[in-house]
């Protein structure tokens, strides 16, 4: 089984209106759409660019703001998604739930479906200055190309949450993030690449590029899209089977073999999946089993 996945380096920019947001959407959406890919990654936060809309008055909006655009949001990407035929991961968007922000990445379904994962973990940030909530439940998604997971930014340095993935059968590990500097975008990079050895699993990451001036916490931004391989003969010696240009406004496309990881699963110069010392740490495949 093989499966052509995209990754979007999401420039930020000042804009307008939510026309402007959807135009420009629709130009990363439509350039996937040209290179066939079937999955479709935007990055973490990239929909905090419709703050800098304001409220009509010259004040900027807040992260407070940001759920009344829920329904255009989801309505926009689920069109997409039907309209195009494929499955697409729209970053994240902050939601309201019973008075709480949560930080949630969408997936949605060509046959218009929409599931959500909210961010597990939450960095000090989006606590202290914006009162975010972490998600309590965790799942994967069945999709007719395989099962996949949905992991944002600080999510993927806890290797825990990527076993439980694993064992719940994701082989595909998406990766919406948002750093604003050197030293965040490499701890994301550098522990996906762990991941991916670790798991023997694809992990497709993103980022947001460009800025927002107008918008706290968004005002740099660090990013590059990368499609990550276990370190293996049938994979590229450094792990990176595409990667983009470090903030750059593009997207990235490469095809991912599935049969390629249950190869080295079994056969490969070493399989970390299958030797696990379960008797000395916890076994989340057994333990799904239960």
């Amino acid at each position: 089984m093989k499966m052509r996945v995209s990754a979007v380096q999401y420039h930020l920019h000042t804009i307008s209106s939510f026309d402007e947001f959807a135009a420009q959407c629709e130009h990363y959406i439509k350039n996937a759409q040209e290179y066939g890919a079937e999955f479709v990654l935007f990055p973490e936060f990239f929909t905090t660019q419709l703050l800098s809309i304001g409220n009509g008055k010259g004040d900027s909006l807040t992260i407070n703001d940001l759920p009344g655009f829920t329904e255009q949001y989801t309505e926009l990407f689920s069109n997409f998604a039907k309209e195009t035929n494929m499955h697409i991961i729209g970053g994240t968007h902050v939601v309201s739930q019973n008075g709480h922000l949560y930080n949630v990445a969408h997936l949605f379904y060509p046959d218009g479906r929409v599931e959500e994962q909210a961010k597990l973990h939450i960095t000090p940030t989006e606590v202290d200055e914006w009162n975010m909530s972490r998600g309590d439940d965790f799942r994967v998604f069945d999709t007719d190309k395989g099962r996949i997971a949905m992991l944002t930014c600080y999510d993927i340095e806890f290797p825990e949450i990527v076993r439980m993935a694993k064992a719940k059968g994701a082989d595909v590990i998406f990766c919406p993030s948002c750093t604003d500097d050197r030293h965040g975008f490499h701890r994301v990079r550098y522990t996906s690449h762990a991941r991916a050895v670790e798991n023997q699993v694809y992990v497709v990451v993103t980022g947001t590029v460009g800025s927002l001036p107008t918008v706290d916490f968004m005002r740099a931004n660090f990013g590059q899209a990368a499609v990550i391989t276990p370190n293996d003969i049938p994979f590229p010696p450094k792990g990176i089977m595409v990667e983009g240009e470090i903030n750059h406004d593009m997207i990235v496309t490469a095809d991912l073999d599935l049969e390629l990881l249950f190869e080295v699963r079994e056969r490969g110069s070493v399989t970390t999946w299958r030797d696990r010392r379960t008797d000395l740490y916890t076994d989340w495949e057994e333990a799904e089993k239960k």
